[in-house]
């Protein structure tokens, strides 16, 4: 009978987490169920940009840091709308170190992942302007129907 060993205690016993993700608010950098990421255990203080795996209830989360504070870090998923505050460094199970697409390795700090991070980030009021416009057309159209 195979036992399932959580990622906290891979984490403590092997020091480094591999595995595929679930869910698309890491999209498009990480793909739901397509990409394999490499979850390794924090070695100190995080710094803005970095991906931290934490857990929300029984849910683990994998976001961006997009501000530290003092004691914690606001966090937002890539492709998300609402930063989560006061996530500190308690909650934080492991880091994204490096991902694999279509079988290639990228690290984090490849040149590319680092210009994914400035381009996504400078996207993001555009990005916002238009889930609102989508939101307010689905307002609109569900008005009209009804």
């Amino acid at each position: 009978m195979s036992e399932t060993v959580s990622i906290e205690q891979m984490l403590r016993e092997k020091g480094v987490y591999v595995g595929t993700t679930v869910g698309t608010s890491m999209e498009p950098l990480l793909r739901t169920r397509r990409d394999v990421v490499v979850i390794e255990k924090p070695a100190g203080r995080l710094k803005k940009y970095d991906v931290p795996l934490y857990r929300r209830g029984e849910d683990y989360v994998l976001h961006r840091i997009v501000k530290v504070l003092p004691d914690s870090y606001v966090i937002l998923g890539d492709n998300c709308r609402n930063r989560e505050y006061g996530i500190t460094d308690d909650d934080i199970i492991g880091v994204l170190t490096a991902f694999y697409r279509k079988g290639k390795y990228c690290t984090v700090t490849d040149w590319r992942c680092r210009a994914y991070v400035c381009f996504i980030r400078a996207l993001r009021p555009l990005r916002l302007a238009y889930w609102a416009l989508r939101s307010l057309a689905a307002r609109i159209y569900h008005r009209l129907v009804i």
